[in-house]
């Protein structure tokens, strides 16, 4: 059971980092850094939301990027909608 889950978790941790790296760009693989000391704005919120959205088939509302998230906080939410 641990096994199989966690190849499932690396998997969607490292798709949700390339997501977070791709969209904020340069810096934004700084450990603990949020959203908006990342320079994250509305248009990066709905790019974020679609890419995890069409690459892991997870809904995030843009309003959970706008509570300032740091990417392994933003991991371990996405994590748990995969769960459920």
């Amino acid at each position: 059971m641990t096994t199989q889950q966690q190849p499932a978790t690396a998997d969607v941790a490292q798709r949700v980092a390339a997501v977070w790296t791709d969209v904020l760009g340069p810096g934004s693989d700084r450990p603990g850094a949020t959203f908006f000391e990342l320079n994250g704005q509305s248009i990066a919120a709905v790019q974020i939301a679609a890419a995890v959205e069409e690459q892991l088939g997870v809904t995030l509302d843009i309003g959970d990027l706008f509570e300032d998230p740091d990417l392994e906080t933003l991991t371990r939410d996405i994590l748990a909608r995969t769960k459920g």
